[in-house]
Formats: C-alpha cells, structure tokens, sequence
C-alpha cells in the first residue's frame, strides 16, 4: 500500500528514539516531473533540480532522472493535432516508509492542448484508470487524485505563465512498472485498473502512515456503498479474508483490507453504513477488540491473559484451568486449553467483539457478525446480529 500521511513513529525507546525519515508521495513526485517538463515544453533548459511548493507551503527540490523530448503525429479529441511535448521522470524516495512504490520512476510528459482546454490529465503507462463509481473521481478518468491535480495544474500553470503562454496542457503520468507494482496494493479491489494511482494529500510521506490505510478502507466502503452492496466484510489479514470467502464467495469489491484498523472501519461505517458487516479475525486480535480495543496491532495493544483467564471462569473452567491460562504464553495456548476442556471460549470472545463494534457503530443501521478464526484460517467462533437496528 502507498502511505500518504499519518502520525510519524520512531524506533527504539523513548530515551533514543530516532525520528524515521520521511519521503515524497507519488503525487509529488509527478509535480516535480510536470513542472520541470512544462518549462522544457516552453523552450527552456530542463531545471535540475526543479522545486515545487506543496499544500502545506514546503518547497522541496528533485533530481531529474530522465529527461526527454519528442513530436507527436497526431492528437486525440480536445487536443491539438502533433506538436512537441516534453518528458522528466523523478525517482520516488518514499524515506524509511515501507511503500511498494518506493524507489519507482514517475514520469510526466507534457504537450499543448487546445486553446480554452486548460490543463488535462491522461494516465500513462503504469497509471490505472477509475472503472467503478464511488471514488473521489469520474469513471473513465486517470487514477491521479485531486490533490495532486491540483498540485501539478498549479506547478505547470505556473511554468506556462513565466513563459507568458497560456495553460492549455495535457499532462500525462506514468509510472515504470506500475502495472505490476498496483497487484500489491488495494487498487483492483477498488476499480482502479491498469496500474497504481497517483496520491498524496500533504505531498510528504510519513513512515509506517495508519491515515493512508484507514482511507484505503474508507475508499474502499465508498466503492461497495456505489455499487449498492448490502454485505461487506472488514477482514484482518489474508487468512481470514480466505475463510470469509469461503463462507459467502463475496466480490472483491465487498472485501475491506482492515488490518488492525477495526475502530476506523466501524467509524467510518457510523456515518457511511451498509446493512450487513461481517468482521473476520484472528482470536488474539479480537480478543482484543471484545475488550473494546480499536487498534488491534501487537505494538500497541497487546494480549491480556488475565483477562482470558476470567473469559474462561465466566464459562465455568475451573481454578486450575484458569491458573494455566494466565501463565500462558500466547493465545492461540488458551484456545487450545478452552477447546479441550469442551468451552466455546471462541464464540464467547466473538460475541463479547460483537457488543463492542456494535457500540462504536451506535444507532447506524449496520447488522454486526463476527467470525474468529485460528492460525490455520479456520473460523473456530462466531457471532451473529439477527438483524439491523
């Protein structure tokens, strides 16, 4: 996935903590590329580095990496017949987050369009495309989204009038690779075709972003509500999402990459809800959710034992098997405990998940199931809302 903005971490403890470097979204990086473009477009030098100012006011400089010019034979509707374009390409430097777009080539290249037009957009090689509705953009139109189509119309619209010409531009990005590269994001499930999508909402990518993931998910709820789907399902990772598809055999467009992100999927679904919500999951992790915790990742909020070893008592085990629990080393220990002893420790912990996502969603009209699954993928507790409130 490709972070765009969230709360920086640092490593180490907090005497010595290191602040992770920081880095550029692909957004930037195709700013940096058209303006450096649109001023060789206008009969200039390729500047080296070229600065751009992003929403927050910074002025970063890039190298160039590529730079290229060329004539075009013919020209599309709405766009002037042949004529020159320029071409720059920018290496992303995503800092010290762990981006899958980290160290790719974004290009842009730059001709004139027709007098009026103002500045257009077309994807390039590596760019997807918007197949469903439910994004922040029409169907039809290249996977670059606002911020950095403002950021770029703003960066060659400023070329255009140092050069006192109008800015009647077509810009279109490219990523190398980018096909390849969007199979590991989110982009298919979303309707985004054909490779990855330009992004950025500050130009700065913060290391280890939870923002970017949460609007991952929240995109991902626009898409399903859009195209009318009344059954989603929030999944925590590759397993679970195997199991629930094994259950109902949904589209990937009803399918949520939620990670430990439970508490800002069921926030978003508050305010943007859809009737039916299964939530699938490890038993460590909504484990913790059943104790009305919302984030879910290990470094942050860690299993309770003593907390299982009461689950346990509240199922009728008794003081030796509830001792054995809290010295436990792990979860999945205390499940295999429970599930000797004949408690459903699983369904216990499912429904007490239930109650507390239906808490956070309060009064929405969102019918909750949860699904708990092992370490093999196997749903081992369950618990069902009967219907929408």
């Amino acid at each position: 996935m490709n972070a765009d903005s969230g709360s920086e971490k640092t490593e180490g403890g907090a005497e010595d903590a290191t602040p992770l470097r920081r880095g550029w979204t692909t957004g930037t990086c195709a700013t940096a590329a058209a303006r450096a473009a649109a001023d060789a477009l206008f009969g200039g030098e390729f500047p080296d580095p070229v600065t751009v100012t992003l929403p927050g006011g910074q002025t970063p400089a890039f190298a160039l990496a590529v730079t290229e010019r060329g004539e075009r034979a013919d020209g599309s509707p709405g766009e002037l017949l042949g004529g020159p374009w320029a071409m720059a390409g920018i290496i992303k430097d995503a800092g010290d987050d762990p981006d899958v777009t980290h160290g790719a080539l974004v290009r842009a290249r730059v001709w004139r369009g027709a007098p009026g037009s103002g500045v257009t957009f077309r994807a390039g090689p590596g760019v997807g495309t918007v197949t469903l509705p439910g994004l922040p953009l029409p169907v039809g139109e290249p996977a670059i989204n606002p911020v950095p189509r403002r950021m770029i119309a703003q960066a060659v619209g400023e070329a255009a009038a140092a050069a006192g010409q109008p800015a009647d531009l077509v810009v279109e990005v490219g990523v190398e690779n980018g096909e390849l590269l969007a199979k590991r994001t989110m982009n298919g499930r979303l309707g985004i075709l054909g490779g990855l999508s330009i992004l950025g909402t500050t130009g700065i990518v913060v290391p280890y972003s939870c923002a970017a993931w949460i609007a991952s998910i929240q995109r991902g709820v626009d898409v399903a509500r859009a195209a009318g789907l009344g059954h989603v399902a929030a999944c925590t990772g590759d397993l679970s999402e195997k199991a629930v598809m094994a259950r109902y055999g949904l589209s990937e467009q009803a399918l949520l990459d939620m990670g430990d992100f439970v508490g800002g999927t069921l926030k978003y679904l508050r305010r943007h809800p859809i009737s039916r919500l299964t939530l699938c999951g490890g038993f460590a992790k909504f484990g913790k959710l059943a104790r009305g915790l919302m984030d879910l990742h290990s470094k942050r909020n860690s299993v309770d034992f003593e907390w299982l070893a009461e689950r346990l008592a509240d199922l009728g085990a008794g003081p030796e098997l509830v001792a054995q629990a809290r010295g436990a080393n792990t979860a999945a220990q205390v499940l295999g405990m429970a599930d000797a002893a004949g408690l459903a420790l699983a369904d216990h912990v499912a429904e007490l998940a239930r109650r507390a996502a239906q808490e956070v969603l309060e009064d929405a009209p969102v019918a909750v199931e949860v699904l708990v699954t092992d370490r093999q993928g196997l749903i081992v507790g369950e618990a069902h809302s009967p219907s929408p409130r």
